[in-house]
């Protein structure tokens, strides 16, 4: 039976983005930053989908 390697290819890069058509990706955004869902949402739209852009203007 051949081993199975599980590779970290793109991990970090998926962690450094927000997939705001992903609900559970803005639900854990908004639990970590204190905002709402709908915010979340809007600032994925506005910023892009990089996770410190939207965090950044989420502080705001």
């Amino acid at each position: 039976m051949a081993s199975i390697q599980k590779s970290s290819r793109g991990r970090a890069q998926d962690r450094s983005r927000v997939a705001g058509g992903q609900e559970h990706e803005v639900r854990y955004e908004a639990k970590k930053t204190g905002a709402s869902a709908s915010d979340v949402k809007r600032a994925v739209q506005s910023e892009g989908n990089s996770r410190k852009k939207v965090e950044k203007a989420l502080k705001k």
